[in-house]
Protein backbone atom coordinates (compact mmCIF):
# COMPACT_ATOMS: atom_id res chain seq x y z
CA UNK A 1 0.00 0.00 0.00
CA UNK A 2 1.62 3.32 -0.89
CA UNK A 3 2.02 6.06 1.42
CA UNK A 4 -0.37 8.58 1.05
CA UNK A 5 0.31 12.09 -1.22
CA UNK A 6 2.02 14.92 1.10
CA UNK A 7 0.00 18.01 1.60
CA UNK A 8 1.70 20.97 1.63
CA UNK A 9 0.03 24.36 2.62
CA UNK A 10 0.94 26.92 1.01
CA UNK A 11 3.14 29.81 3.19
CA UNK A 12 2.17 33.27 2.92
CA UNK A 13 4.49 36.02 2.08
CA UNK A 14 4.57 38.47 4.34
CA UNK A 15 3.11 40.82 1.71
CA UNK A 16 0.26 38.53 1.76
CA UNK A 17 0.07 38.55 5.29
CA UNK A 18 0.08 42.35 4.96
CA UNK A 19 -2.85 43.23 2.51
CA UNK A 20 -5.76 40.93 1.14
CA UNK A 21 -7.73 43.24 0.02
CA UNK A 22 -11.21 42.48 -0.46
CA UNK A 23 -13.29 46.21 -1.01
CA UNK A 24 -11.52 49.37 -2.80
CA UNK A 25 -13.32 52.57 -1.82
CA UNK A 26 -12.48 55.05 -5.31
CA UNK A 27 -13.34 57.95 -6.60
CA UNK A 28 -15.31 58.57 -9.27
CA UNK A 29 -12.56 58.73 -12.12
CA UNK A 30 -9.38 56.72 -10.85
CA UNK A 31 -9.92 54.52 -13.67
CA UNK A 32 -8.73 57.16 -16.13
CA UNK A 33 -5.49 57.56 -14.76
CA UNK A 34 -2.66 54.63 -16.13
CA UNK A 35 -2.12 54.06 -12.09
CA UNK A 36 -5.28 54.08 -11.31
CA UNK A 37 -6.45 50.75 -13.60
CA UNK A 38 -3.17 49.61 -12.96
CA UNK A 39 -4.36 49.03 -9.49
CA UNK A 40 -8.18 47.73 -9.99
CA UNK A 41 -6.54 45.33 -12.65
CA UNK A 42 -4.36 44.04 -9.95
CA UNK A 43 -7.24 43.00 -7.58
CA UNK A 44 -9.77 42.00 -9.66
CA UNK A 45 -12.00 39.93 -7.08
CA UNK A 46 -12.54 43.18 -5.12
CA UNK A 47 -15.35 44.71 -4.36
CA UNK A 48 -15.43 48.14 -6.12
CA UNK A 49 -17.54 51.28 -4.44
CA UNK A 50 -17.65 54.33 -5.60
CA UNK A 51 -16.88 57.87 -2.99
CA UNK A 52 -17.23 61.52 -3.92
CA UNK A 53 -14.26 61.99 -2.10
CA UNK A 54 -11.48 59.84 -0.70
CA UNK A 55 -11.56 62.09 2.48
CA UNK A 56 -16.00 61.11 2.78
CA UNK A 57 -16.33 57.52 2.57
CA UNK A 58 -19.75 56.36 3.97
CA UNK A 59 -19.31 53.96 6.25
CA UNK A 60 -15.84 54.05 7.25
CA UNK A 61 -14.66 57.72 7.28
CA UNK A 62 -15.44 59.25 10.95
CA UNK A 63 -17.12 55.94 11.97
CA UNK A 64 -16.47 54.97 15.70
CA UNK A 65 -17.70 51.41 15.28
CA UNK A 66 -15.16 50.10 12.55
CA UNK A 67 -13.16 50.11 16.22
CA UNK A 68 -14.00 46.85 16.31
CA UNK A 69 -12.54 45.96 12.85
CA UNK A 70 -9.56 47.51 13.12
CA UNK A 71 -7.35 45.04 11.87
CA UNK A 72 -9.46 43.93 9.46
CA UNK A 73 -9.83 47.59 7.83
CA UNK A 74 -6.42 47.72 7.53
CA UNK A 75 -5.51 44.53 6.00
CA UNK A 76 -8.66 44.67 3.28
CA UNK A 77 -9.96 48.14 2.67
CA UNK A 78 -8.02 50.28 -0.09
CA UNK A 79 -9.03 53.85 -0.98
CA UNK A 80 -7.97 55.08 -4.10
CA UNK A 81 -8.39 59.01 -4.91
CA UNK A 82 -6.84 62.17 -6.53
CA UNK A 83 -4.29 63.92 -5.11
CA UNK A 84 -5.73 67.56 -5.28
CA UNK A 85 -3.33 70.20 -3.48
CA UNK A 86 0.35 69.87 -4.18
CA UNK A 87 2.62 71.85 -1.96
CA UNK A 88 6.00 70.95 -0.40
CA UNK A 89 5.79 72.31 3.17
CA UNK A 90 9.07 73.49 5.25
CA UNK A 91 10.29 70.86 7.97
CA UNK A 92 13.50 70.81 9.65
CA UNK A 93 13.67 67.88 11.58
CA UNK A 94 13.01 64.30 9.67
CA UNK A 95 13.46 66.54 6.40
CA UNK A 96 13.94 70.20 5.38
CA UNK A 97 11.03 69.62 3.31
CA UNK A 98 7.32 67.23 3.46
CA UNK A 99 6.52 65.99 0.25
CA UNK A 100 3.24 65.89 -1.24
CA UNK A 101 2.02 62.73 -0.65
CA UNK A 102 1.48 59.51 -2.76
CA UNK A 103 -0.80 57.99 0.41
CA UNK A 104 -1.93 58.38 3.56
CA UNK A 105 -3.09 55.61 6.51
CA UNK A 106 -1.11 52.59 6.88
CA UNK A 107 -2.18 48.72 6.68
CA UNK A 108 0.01 48.14 10.22
CA UNK A 109 -1.18 48.79 13.55
CA UNK A 110 0.58 50.69 15.99
CA UNK A 111 -1.40 51.49 18.99
CA UNK A 112 0.47 55.10 19.14
CA UNK A 113 -0.38 56.03 15.33
CA UNK A 114 -1.65 59.54 15.36
CA UNK A 115 -3.47 59.48 12.32
CA UNK A 116 -6.21 56.36 13.49
CA UNK A 117 -9.36 58.88 12.54
CA UNK A 118 -8.49 60.45 9.45
CA UNK A 119 -9.89 57.62 7.35
CA UNK A 120 -12.55 55.65 9.62
CA UNK A 121 -10.81 54.63 12.91
CA UNK A 122 -8.35 52.00 11.57
CA UNK A 123 -7.52 54.68 8.97
CA UNK A 124 -6.45 52.18 6.13
CA UNK A 125 -4.51 52.85 2.80
CA UNK A 126 -5.36 55.56 0.47
CA UNK A 127 -3.10 55.84 -2.31
CA UNK A 128 -3.39 58.08 -5.10
CA UNK A 129 -3.45 57.63 -8.98
CA UNK A 130 -2.38 61.15 -9.86
CA UNK A 131 1.41 60.04 -10.00
CA UNK A 132 2.98 61.86 -12.57
CA UNK A 133 1.46 65.18 -11.92
CA UNK A 134 2.92 64.50 -8.04
CA UNK A 135 6.31 63.72 -9.56
CA UNK A 136 6.44 66.56 -12.10
CA UNK A 137 5.53 69.02 -8.78
CA UNK A 138 8.48 67.94 -7.19
CA UNK A 139 11.26 67.95 -9.98
CA UNK A 140 10.25 71.77 -10.04
CA UNK A 141 10.43 72.04 -6.87
CA UNK A 142 13.75 70.61 -6.47
CA UNK A 143 15.09 72.38 -9.53
CA UNK A 144 14.29 76.22 -7.63
CA UNK A 145 15.77 75.17 -4.65
CA UNK A 146 19.62 75.12 -6.34
CA UNK A 147 22.21 73.83 -4.22
CA UNK A 148 21.85 73.73 -0.08
CA UNK A 149 24.23 76.62 0.69
CA UNK A 150 25.06 75.27 4.04
CA UNK A 151 24.73 72.27 6.09
CA UNK A 152 22.34 71.58 8.69
CA UNK A 153 21.02 68.79 11.02
CA UNK A 154 19.08 67.03 8.45
CA UNK A 155 21.31 66.65 5.16
CA UNK A 156 24.97 68.24 5.05
CA UNK A 157 24.72 68.49 1.36
CA UNK A 158 21.50 67.49 -0.10
CA UNK A 159 17.59 68.88 0.49
CA UNK A 160 15.65 66.33 1.72
CA UNK A 161 12.17 65.70 1.00
CA UNK A 162 10.22 63.19 3.54
CA UNK A 163 7.62 61.09 0.88
CA UNK A 164 6.32 59.17 3.90
CA UNK A 165 4.98 61.38 5.99
CA UNK A 166 1.50 59.50 6.40
CA UNK A 167 2.03 56.13 6.15
CA UNK A 168 4.52 53.39 5.54
CA UNK A 169 6.10 53.73 2.03
CA UNK A 170 7.70 49.75 2.10
CA UNK A 171 3.78 49.15 2.79
CA UNK A 172 2.94 51.42 0.00
CA UNK A 173 5.36 49.47 -2.64
CA UNK A 174 3.01 46.35 -2.05
CA UNK A 175 -0.08 48.37 -3.64
CA UNK A 176 1.68 50.10 -6.82
CA UNK A 177 4.70 51.55 -8.29
CA UNK A 178 4.19 54.94 -6.82
CA UNK A 179 7.31 54.39 -4.08
CA UNK A 180 9.20 53.05 -6.90
CA UNK A 181 9.07 56.18 -9.30
CA UNK A 182 9.44 58.54 -6.11
CA UNK A 183 12.81 56.87 -5.79
CA UNK A 184 13.94 56.83 -9.59
CA UNK A 185 13.12 60.51 -9.31
CA UNK A 186 15.50 60.96 -6.52
CA UNK A 187 18.13 58.64 -7.57
CA UNK A 188 18.59 60.81 -10.70
CA UNK A 189 18.03 64.78 -9.20
CA UNK A 190 21.58 66.14 -8.22
CA UNK A 191 21.11 68.13 -4.77
CA UNK A 192 18.10 66.42 -3.02
CA UNK A 193 17.46 63.04 -1.11
CA UNK A 194 13.79 61.44 -0.46
CA UNK A 195 13.44 60.23 3.35
CA UNK A 196 10.70 58.01 4.94
CA UNK A 197 10.60 55.83 7.96
CA UNK A 198 9.37 52.32 7.88
CA UNK A 199 8.81 49.31 9.99
CA UNK A 200 8.07 46.21 7.45
CA UNK A 201 11.14 45.28 5.80
CA UNK A 202 9.83 44.80 1.71
CA UNK A 203 12.85 42.90 0.39
CA UNK A 204 11.98 43.88 -3.11
CA UNK A 205 13.05 47.42 -2.60
CA UNK A 206 16.89 46.11 -2.72
CA UNK A 207 16.18 45.61 -6.63
CA UNK A 208 15.92 49.03 -7.20
CA UNK A 209 18.16 51.69 -8.15
CA UNK A 210 18.23 54.62 -5.32
CA UNK A 211 21.88 55.60 -6.63
CA UNK A 212 22.14 57.26 -2.86
CA UNK A 213 19.23 59.49 -3.53
CA UNK A 214 16.87 57.68 -0.62
CA UNK A 215 17.39 57.54 2.92
CA UNK A 216 15.64 55.26 4.76
CA UNK A 217 14.77 55.17 8.59
CA UNK A 218 13.96 52.05 10.09
CA UNK A 219 12.32 52.45 13.41
CA UNK A 220 13.39 50.60 16.20
CA UNK A 221 12.07 50.15 19.55
CA UNK A 222 12.90 47.35 22.10
CA UNK A 223 11.92 44.21 20.94
CA UNK A 224 9.39 43.54 24.09
CA UNK A 225 7.31 46.94 23.39
CA UNK A 226 7.09 46.65 19.82
CA UNK A 227 5.31 43.23 20.62
CA UNK A 228 2.69 45.34 22.62
CA UNK A 229 2.50 48.30 20.45
CA UNK A 230 4.25 47.63 16.82
CA UNK A 231 0.97 45.59 15.71
CA UNK A 232 1.50 43.83 12.21
CA UNK A 233 4.77 45.43 11.60
CA UNK A 234 8.44 43.34 10.95
CA UNK A 235 9.95 42.02 13.92
CA UNK A 236 12.65 44.15 15.10
CA UNK A 237 15.92 41.38 14.90
CA UNK A 238 14.55 41.36 11.13
CA UNK A 239 14.46 45.47 10.81
CA UNK A 240 18.04 45.54 11.94
CA UNK A 241 19.25 42.34 9.96
CA UNK A 242 18.30 44.46 6.62
CA UNK A 243 20.38 47.65 7.32
CA UNK A 244 23.33 46.33 5.35
CA UNK A 245 21.44 44.85 3.16
CA UNK A 246 19.60 48.25 2.51
CA UNK A 247 22.95 50.43 2.53
CA UNK A 248 24.60 48.23 0.17
CA UNK A 249 21.65 48.01 -2.40
CA UNK A 250 22.80 52.05 -2.58
CA UNK A 251 20.25 53.58 0.17
CA UNK A 252 21.59 55.77 2.84
CA UNK A 253 20.02 54.28 6.10
CA UNK A 254 19.38 56.12 9.63
CA UNK A 255 17.55 54.95 12.23
CA UNK A 256 14.29 56.26 14.05
CA UNK A 257 14.27 55.49 17.52
CA UNK A 258 10.95 56.10 18.07
CA UNK A 259 8.62 56.55 19.91
CA UNK A 260 10.63 56.17 23.46
CA UNK A 261 7.90 54.63 25.82
CA UNK A 262 8.41 55.61 29.57
CA UNK A 263 8.40 52.77 32.11
CA UNK A 264 9.84 50.61 34.84
CA UNK A 265 13.02 49.36 33.39
CA UNK A 266 12.91 51.42 30.14
CA UNK A 267 16.56 52.30 30.43
CA UNK A 268 17.64 48.45 30.62
CA UNK A 269 15.35 47.53 27.63
CA UNK A 270 16.88 50.25 25.61
CA UNK A 271 20.41 49.53 26.68
CA UNK A 272 19.96 46.37 24.71
CA UNK A 273 18.34 47.44 21.91
CA UNK A 274 21.59 49.57 20.91
CA UNK A 275 23.84 46.10 21.89
CA UNK A 276 21.74 44.68 19.02
CA UNK A 277 22.57 47.41 16.41
CA UNK A 278 25.74 47.39 17.71
CA UNK A 279 26.33 43.58 17.25
CA UNK A 280 23.68 43.67 13.88
CA UNK A 281 25.36 46.16 12.03
CA UNK A 282 29.00 45.73 9.37
CA UNK A 283 31.30 48.49 9.14
CA UNK A 284 29.35 49.92 5.84
CA UNK A 285 26.20 51.19 7.73
CA UNK A 286 28.04 52.40 10.73
CA UNK A 287 30.61 54.60 8.65
CA UNK A 288 27.02 56.41 7.22
CA UNK A 289 24.43 55.91 10.57
CA UNK A 290 22.69 58.58 12.44
CA UNK A 291 19.75 58.03 14.12
CA UNK A 292 16.85 60.27 15.35
CA UNK A 293 15.10 60.26 18.97
CA UNK A 294 11.39 60.88 19.71
CA UNK A 295 9.58 60.52 22.71
CA UNK A 296 6.09 59.59 23.31
CA UNK A 297 3.44 61.75 22.44
CA UNK A 298 -0.16 61.26 22.78
CA UNK A 299 -3.91 62.11 22.80
CA UNK A 300 -6.90 61.37 24.70
CA UNK A 301 -8.80 60.89 21.54
CA UNK A 302 -6.44 58.41 20.70
CA UNK A 303 -6.48 56.79 23.95
CA UNK A 304 -10.32 56.35 24.26
CA UNK A 305 -10.11 54.77 20.46
CA UNK A 306 -7.46 52.30 21.93
CA UNK A 307 -9.68 51.18 25.00
CA UNK A 308 -11.93 50.12 22.23
CA UNK A 309 -9.32 47.81 20.39
CA UNK A 310 -6.19 47.60 22.25
CA UNK A 311 -6.86 48.34 25.87
CA UNK A 312 -3.41 46.49 26.78
CA UNK A 313 -1.82 49.46 24.94
CA UNK A 314 -2.80 52.23 27.17
CA UNK A 315 -1.48 50.71 30.25
CA UNK A 316 1.66 51.54 28.94
CA UNK A 317 1.08 54.88 26.84
CA UNK A 318 -1.46 56.73 29.02
CA UNK A 319 0.31 57.29 31.86
CA UNK A 320 -1.18 60.77 33.81
CA UNK A 321 1.83 59.86 36.25
CA UNK A 322 3.71 60.73 33.87
CA UNK A 323 2.41 62.82 31.25
CA UNK A 324 1.45 66.87 31.18
CA UNK A 325 -0.52 68.67 28.54
CA UNK A 326 1.10 69.74 25.14
CA UNK A 327 -0.35 72.24 22.29
CA UNK A 328 1.05 70.88 19.65
CA UNK A 329 1.80 73.31 17.06
CA UNK A 330 -1.27 72.17 14.68
CA UNK A 331 -2.98 73.19 17.73
CA UNK A 332 -3.75 69.90 18.74
CA UNK A 333 -4.11 69.16 22.60
CA UNK A 334 -1.61 66.47 23.72
CA UNK A 335 -0.05 65.18 26.41
CA UNK A 336 3.58 64.23 26.90
CA UNK A 337 6.43 63.13 29.61
CA UNK A 338 6.67 65.80 32.09
CA UNK A 339 9.16 68.69 30.66
CA UNK A 340 11.55 67.99 33.43
CA UNK A 341 11.87 64.06 33.78
CA UNK A 342 11.66 64.01 29.54
CA UNK A 343 14.83 66.19 29.96
CA UNK A 344 16.64 64.25 31.73
CA UNK A 345 15.61 60.74 29.94
CA UNK A 346 16.88 62.37 26.73
CA UNK A 347 19.89 62.91 27.76
CA UNK A 348 20.67 59.44 29.46
CA UNK A 349 19.52 57.59 26.08
CA UNK A 350 21.46 60.28 23.63
CA UNK A 351 24.38 58.88 25.93
CA UNK A 352 23.56 55.57 25.92
CA UNK A 353 23.34 55.88 22.09
CA UNK A 354 26.71 57.73 22.35
CA UNK A 355 28.55 55.34 24.13
CA UNK A 356 27.23 51.69 22.34
CA UNK A 357 27.43 53.41 19.20
CA UNK A 358 29.54 55.69 18.65
CA UNK A 359 30.08 57.39 15.54
CA UNK A 360 26.40 57.35 14.83
CA UNK A 361 25.18 60.87 14.98
CA UNK A 362 21.97 62.17 17.03
CA UNK A 363 20.42 64.54 14.27
CA UNK A 364 17.65 65.62 16.70
CA UNK A 365 16.20 64.16 20.03
CA UNK A 366 13.26 65.28 21.71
Amino acid sequence: MSAPARRFEHVRTPAERMLDVSTIYHEPDVAAYPRGAEILARFPDAERIEVPSHQTVPGLYGNAGAVDDWVRNKRSVLVLGVKKSLTARPNGRSADFIAPSTSNGCAMACAYCYVPRRKGYANPITTFVNIERILGYLERHVGRQGMKPKPNQVDPVDWVYDIGENGDCSVDALVCDNVRELVDLFGRLPGAKASFATKFVNRDLLTWEPRGGTRVRFSLMPEGMAKRLDLRTTPIAERIAAIDDFVAAGYEVHLNFSPVIAHEGWRAEWAELLEQVADGVGPAARAQLACEVIFLTHNAGLHEVNLGWHPRAEELLWRPDLQEAKRSQSGQENVRYRASWKAVWVRQLTEMIETTLPGCRVRYAF
